[in-house]
């Protein structure tokens, strides 16, 4: 089944707090020379039609790369259906895909795959899961699902999995690959994830932000 990419927004979360990451904001930590979230970009951006960020903090340094940068309209760091919401209601495109910002080894085929599930199994929403376990924060689902999504956070309610249960939910497995959903939350994961990239077990990176370097500036996105 051939993806028509027009049909797709994608949306990376960078709105968490990232408590575990010494503070700094983990879309901007630098990671084999330039901030996660460009890895994410470079990742994602061939796979759909136009991309969003949302975000809560830093937004002048999250304009930079040439998106729209979308705050979660509520206060507080709601998680990431909050995010969701916000960025759901400007795409403008039938289908939205949700990465973090913090996975650098994105696999190539993740929008195809969740597409095909989508469509063949006439679902709302396409979940990858790993080993059994589901990843909630990469999904496709259909932008139309927005009336849906306000309701739930209106309520209070914030957890993924249970929106998720709400409409037709099916799933792709992503076995064959699981480090594409290696997420990076603290120091010792960028350590980790430099030395799997770079074959080099005595390798070690600083944990720094892209708001206090320029190397952010000039990375040229395509």
């Amino acid at each position: 089944m051939t993806v028509n990419n027009n049909r797709i927004t994608g949306v990376i979360l960078a709105g968490g707090e990232a408590r575990r990451m010494q503070g700094e904001d983990k879309g901007l930590v630098q990671f084999s020379g330039k901030p996660l979230i460009a890895h994410v970009i470079d990742s994602i951006r061939t796979q759909t039609h136009s991309l969003i960020i949302s975000a809560n903090r830093n937004i002048n340094v999250y304009q930079q790369f040439n998106c729209p940068v979308i705050r979660d309209k509520s206060d507080g760091f709601q998680g990431p259906l909050a995010g969701m919401a916000s960025c759901m209601e400007i795409a403008k495109t039938e289908l939205m895909v949700c990465v973090p910002c913090d996975s650098p080894f994105l696999p190539g085929d993740l929008v195809a795959r969740l597409y095909r599930n989508l469509r063949s199994d006439d679902a709302d929403i396409c979940m990858a899961v790993v080993h059994g376990r589901a990843q909630p924060v990469f999904a496709l689902m259909k932008t139309g699902l927005l009336g849906s999504l306000l309701e739930f956070l209106a309520q209070g309610k914030r957890k993924t999995d249970n929106w998720y249960l709400q409409h037709r939910l099916t799933t792709v497995d992503f076995t064959d690959n699981p480090a594409a959903f290696m997420n990076l939350n603290t120091t010792n994961d960028i350590s980790q994830a430099t030395t799997r990239l770079h074959g080099n077990r005595n390798n070690s990176v600083p944990v720094r932000s892209a708001i206090s370097l320029t190397s952010h500036r000039e990375y040229k996105l395509h």
